[in-house]
C-alpha cells in the first residue's frame, strides 16, 4: 500500500493577505514559484501510481514546478467555495460577524455559479477523491496538489473524522504532507515539510 502525498500550492498574494481565494485564479508571486521548486526534492524518486491537480492555474503550476509530472486535472480537488466571502479575510468577516467561523458557518451564497460551500458538500468531494486514490494506492504512492482548506477537509476524512474537523490541521503554502497507514489504519506521518 502507497502513501498519499498532499501538495499545498505555493504563495499567491491573497493567501499571503488571508483573503479566501476559491475560484479566483491567482498565480503564484515570485516566492510561490520557489516554495514551488524547493518541493521538487520531497517528491523525486517517488513513481507515483496517480497524480491528480486541482484545475487551478496556482495548483497547476505548483505540480509543474515541482516536478509532477503527468498529473491529471481534477474538478473535485477544487478550493472550497467560499461564496459571498471570496476576496474576503477573516478578519474583515469578523467586523460584522465577530464570532464566525468557516468550520462550523460555512458560508453566504455569492453570484452565480458560486453558492458557496458547507464543510460537509466539500467532504462529499473530498470522498470521491478518496475513492478514487483508494483504487490507486494498491500500486504505488498517490500525490494531489490543492488548497488549503480543502486538503484540511480530505485528510480529516482520510482519518474517518467529520468534515469540519479539518479544522485540527493547519496547512502551509508550499509544503507536502505524507498520509500513510499504521496497523492498517490512516496516519498522518508528515506534515507541512519543506527543504
Amino acid at each position: 500500500m502507497g502513501d498519499l502525498l498532499l501538495v499545498r500550492h505555493g504563495e499567491t498574494e491573497w493567501s499571503l493577505s488571508g483573503r479566501h481565494t476559491s475560484w479566483t485564479d491567482l498565480p503564484l508571486t515570485a516566492h510561490g514559484e520557489e516554495q514551488a521548486k524547493s518541493l521538487a526534492p520531497l517528491l523525486s524518486g517517488r513513481t507515483f501510481s496517480l497524480a491528480l491537480t486541482s484545475p487551478l492555474h496556482r495548483a497547476v503550476r505548483t505540480a509543474e514546478l515541482a516536478g509532477v509530472t503527468g498529473a491529471a486535472l481534477e474538478p473535485d480537488l477544487h478550493e472550497w467555495d467560499y461564496g459571498g466571502y471570496e476576496g474576503i479575510t477573516t478578519v474583515d468577516i469578523h467586523r460584522t460577524r465577530p464570532t464566525w467561523d468557516l468550520w462550523t458557518d460555512g458560508v453566504p451564497p455569492g453570484p452565480d455559479g458560486h453558492p458557496g460551500e458547507s464543510p460537509e458538500e466539500a467532504g462529499l468531494r473530498a470522498d470521491r477523491v478518496l475513492a478514487r486514490v483508494d483504487a490507486a494506492l494498491g500500486d504505488g504512492d498517490v500525490v494531489l496538489v490543492a488548497h488549503g482548506h480543502f486538503l484540511r477537509v480530505l485528510t480529516a476524512r482520510r482519518l474517518g473524522l467529520p468534515p469540519a474537523e479539518g479544522r485540527l490541521f493547519q496547512l502551509a503554502t508550499g509544503t507536502v504532507s505524507r498520509l500513510s497507514t499504521e496497523h492498517g489504519r490512516p496516519v498522518i506521518a508528515e506534515w507541512n515539510a519543506r527543504t
